[in-house]
């Protein structure tokens, strides 16, 4: 009988690997805190989280498991060593996952174990979860009766908070606003007398109000540049778009960890974002925070593109396109980049 027990025991433990992933695939929380030893710990390095007892496994899986939109995880056993009433192994997992705010990918990960031989049988002591391989691009299935954020709605206030704090860090100032009609105030205050300033095409600077402000000024560059003509005054035209004291706009979408990606058709008004310009300022509406550099080109195609092209096709009678982008992980060398965020969502 003896002879058979190290295999009775890896079966056991390998079927310990499977039912934990049953449980956190059946979201049966209190069944996952169950198959810890009360001082197991579960560790994430790589999220980060890391939970000691069986109540805090239930409560911070509760917490992980509401940012689901959808999660696969499949587990293929790994090595088992055992010692007596301890053992160790490893479990390899390869996932699929989308959280509620569009982030989404697969990864490879490894679970590193250590167990106990309970009077309930095999138990985790310790599971350490190490991702080797981790791929963001936005993934083509979707899980029946779910749906994805609406990109038109805005964020909550933590995670405008975390951008700010993201834009801080990379050298951008940032200022976070209740709304449009702050920002406008905001921007008369920002501007100095005399400058030169450019205002690009943006639905958000046109809805606040802020453009025609602009507009109105000595200074203003835009009305000048719809006087001239396209062909004959093309040069004039490329430098004033080019090099303005400062420029207003918006962006297409802000990444939480502190990046702006600006879209454009023609790529006029990407020279004097990228740092032509004395000092850039966009006026960025909550709904277009996004987690990550695949959801922001994910949002300028399926959301923002769709919209432009409504509007020039009622303006100019043509469709838009995304010709050109800019991305921007910090603020020009030489220029001053600003960041208005508000906490509503204003134009697209």
């Amino acid at each position: 009988m003896d002879d058979f027990q190290p295999v009775a025991d890896r079966v056991e433990i390998q079927a310990l690997q499977a039912e934990f992933t049953d449980a956190v695939m059946m979201r049966d929380r209190p069944r996952l805190a169950a198959l810890f030893t009360p001082d197991g710990v579960l560790r994430m390095p790589d999220v980060p989280i890391e939970l000691t007892g069986p109540e805090q496994i239930r409560a911070g899986g509760e917490k992980l498991q509401e940012q689901w939109e959808f999660f696969v995880q499949n587990t293929h056993p790994g090595s088992v060593r055992i010692d007596g009433d301890t053992a160790t192994g490893r479990a390899h997992m390869y996932e699929l996952v989308r959280l509620r705010n569009g982030w989404q990918g697969v990864n490879h990960a490894i679970y590193h174990d250590s167990y106990r031989r309970t009077p309930e049988g095999w138990r985790f002591t310790e599971r350490v979860y190490e991702i080797r391989y981790l791929d963001t691009t936005p993934l083509g299935g979707t899980a029946p009766g779910t749906t994805r954020p609406d990109p038109a709605a805005p964020a909550a206030e933590d995670r405008l908070q975390r951008a700010a704090a993201a834009l801080a860090a990379r050298g951008f100032a940032v200022e976070v606003l209740d709304g449009a009609a702050d920002a406008r105030a905001r921007v008369r205050e920002l501007l100095p007398d005399g400058a030169s300033v450019l205002t690009t095409a943006s639905e958000t600077l046109r809805l606040s109000g802020i453009e025609a402000d602009v507009d109105a000024r000595p200074g203003a560059v835009r009305p000048r540049l719809l006087a001239m003509d396209r062909e004959r005054e093309a040069d004039e035209l490329r430098r004033l778009l080019a090099a303005p004291d400062v420029v207003l706009g918006s962006v297409n979408a802000l990444v939480e960890t502190g990046t702006l990606v600006l879209a454009s058709g023609s790529g006029s008004q990407l020279p004097a974002h990228g740092g032509g310009a004395g000092h850039a300022v966009w006026v960025v509406g909550a709904q277009k925070l996004v987690p990550d550099l695949p959801a922001a080109l994910r949002r300028v195609h399926e959301h923002a593109l769709p919209l432009e092209s409504a509007r020039t096709e009622a303006a100019h009678g043509r469709p838009s396109a995304v010709n050109q982008l800019l991305v921007l992980h910090a603020p020009p060398r030489f220029s001053r980049g600003t960041v208005l965020l508000l906490r509503e969502a204003v134009g697209y």
